[in-house]
């Protein structure tokens, strides 16, 4: 049973309240057959009237207590349903109770039902519904090897392969095929198919159905790639792999031979097409995967796998902030020293030159500040002692666009130092 939320009967309460209804309402019916043998001929038929009504809300009463404790021995019934048992329990008995004429004690009982869990109750009884948790996630982790999370992401995946699987029309000769391709030794050479004995070694092995084979390429399960030796590997494709996962999960989709699994694609495609032929051919052809199932499919994870996972990237975070360097050992700081934060470095400000009695230096200081460039025209260059030329353009000489370009302005100085400064 689920347990009960705060403010609820607990449900021992709500079953010892539904026992006592019914004893009382047995209680009053007792009282009312009494009373019909003990009358006279003048009151016989109310009194025989009364009997039947209370008799009507006794037999209420104790079925709904003899239904509490069925549903208290069933431990997959909510509480509350118990709840309700009590509650009808307690209603018919004090019906009864009133029609016979007898003080309704059984009132009281609703004050029973009404009670509210103390603190200490409420975290008892929560402290049990952790640990009842916590066992059963344990026993089911210990079973299935993974968490709640991925035991669910597990069922849907099997849902989701009982409706895909039986649409594929595969046999298991079409699994094997795949199993083959998963390893990475299926290989084409010659003309044909065959699965490698070890990894690299394209030449003899196992052979593989050729038709088959050439189905699954056909419908995009395989792909096909470049090996050594005149041979080609053939390999899963992302649908191929996800077509594998879900006919593993779910085997009783595969069909029995060949012909059962041509007659099934043959059922579903009879109603595309018209002609003979054109039902045949589409028969014959493996149909891909429904749009939307390899989106939808999303393998669970284990245990073993996260905990692999999480040592993975621990140690890719340890390397990527440096890791640990043998032979050096990390600085600490001393005790009770107090380390300021790393402040920086400030660069250093050259202050101007002492300027002149009566002028005002210029600030902040810039050397150089007021003088003519060296690169102007006219001026002395700085790599070699020569003149640049400063010929004036005639007004009606047009400019060349070549002038403009990078290679006359490299030909200025014949210096490597002069090359640099100019290009940008």
């Amino acid at each position: 049973m689920t347990d009960t939320e705060p403010g609820e009967p607990t449900p021992q309460t709500c079953l010892q309240v539904a026992r006592e209804a019914g004893a009382l309402a047995a209680a009053a019916d007792d009282q009312a057959l009494n009373a019909v043998c003990r009358s006279s001929s003048g009151n016989a038929a109310r009194l025989e009237k009364v009997m039947h009504a209370v008799h009507a809300e006794a037999v209420e009463a104790e079925r709904y207590a003899v239904l509490a404790e069925q549903w208290a021995a069933d431990p997959e019934m909510p509480d509350r349903s118990l709840r309700h048992c009590a509650r009808s329990a307690v209603d018919h008995a004090v019906r009864a109770q009133e029609a016979a004429g007898v003080e309704a004690t059984a009132a009281a009982l609703r004050t029973e039902l009404e009670r509210r869990l103390t603190p200490e109750e409420y975290a008892e009884r929560e402290s049990e519904r952790r640990r009842a948790e916590a066992e059963q996630e344990a026993i089911e982790r210990t079973a299935t090897g993974m968490d709640s999370d991925n035991r669910h992401l597990a069922r849907m995946n099997t849902y989701l392969a009982e409706s895909t699987v039986p649409m594929l029309g595969w046999t298991a000769g079409h699994v094997r095929v795949l199993d083959a391709a998963e390893t990475g030794r299926l290989y084409q050479r010659g003309g044909e198919i065959r699965q490698a004995a070890e990894h690299g070694v394209w030449s003899g092995g196992r052979r593989v159905s050729r038709e088959r084979t050439q189905d699954l390429g056909a419908a995009g399960f395989l792909v096909v790639g470049a090996a050594a030796d005149d041979a080609r590997t053939l390999a899963l494709t992302p649908m191929g792999q996800v077509a594998l996962e879900l006919a593993r999960l779910y085997p009783a989709g595969l069909y029995e031979s060949d012909k059962a699994a041509y007659e099934a694609r043959y059922a579903r495609v009879a109603k595309r097409h018209r002609r003979m032929d054109d039902k045949k051919a589409a028969a014959r052809r493996l149909p891909a995967l429904e749009y939307g199932v390899v989106g939808r499919y999303r393998r669970p994870v284990t245990l073993v796998e996260q905990e692999a996972r999480a040592e993975r990237a621990a140690t890719e975070q340890w390397e990527d902030e440096g890791g640990y360097c043998p032979g050096v050992e990390t600085p600490r700081p001393a005790a009770g020293v107090y380390l300021a934060p790393a402040r920086a470095a400030a660069a250093p400000v050259s202050l101007p030159p002492e300027s002149p009695h009566g002028q005002t230096p210029r600030w902040p200081f810039t050397p150089g500040a007021g003088r003519t460039p060296q690169n102007a025209a006219g001026a002395t260059s700085p790599k070699r002692n020569e003149v640049t030329s400063a010929r004036a353009r005639p007004r009606d000489c047009p400019r060349s666009r070549t002038t403009a370009s990078a290679a006359p302005r490299r030909a200025r100085g014949t210096s490597a130092g002069w090359e640099q400064e100019t290009l940008f």
